[in-house]
């Protein structure tokens, strides 16, 4: 069973472009487009991308083991809706192919310890989710 709903999932599979906020050792923030997809098998959110495993993004994550990722969009005439997922990072340094054909092979994989979403499953109202805690929503 998904730490995602199937309507989070549904929409993460739909979107080609999401932010991911990374954080050094020295506290210093960095956030940046990414493409990214969802994967299935291990229930994460994976992070490919051009030249990858040399961005700051990369080293971040290695570093800190620390990612936010956020993607979102609004439906006309003002709906707004979204997926905010916090969690662990792991560096790879093969599988991007997955996310994008043209990504080099290092990728970011996140597993969630935190998903905030909204506009999706509940019409407009938020859903917080926290593996192995009480969910609110």
């Amino acid at each position: 069973m998904s730490v995602f709903t199937e309507g989070e999932i549904a929409y993460l599979n739909s979107q080609k472009l999401g932010r991911v906020a990374t954080i050094d050792r020295k506290g210093e923030l960095h956030v940046v487009p990414v493409s990214f997809c969802y994967n299935a098998e291990t229930d994460t959110v994976d992070i490919g991308g051009y030249n990858i495993g040399r961005s700051k993004k990369f080293r971040d994550a290695a570093a800190t083991g620390r990612i936010a990722f956020v993607v979102d969009d609004i439906l006309p005439p003002s709906q707004p809706r979204g997926v905010e997922v916090r969690g662990r990072a792991e560096t790879l340094i093969s599988g991007s192919e997955t996310v994008d054909e043209n990504a080099h092979a290092a990728l970011i994989r996140i597993t969630p310890t935190r998903i905030i979403g909204w506009g999706i499953d509940t019409s407009g109202t938020a859903r917080n989710f926290q593996p192995n805690s009480r969910n609110v929503t």
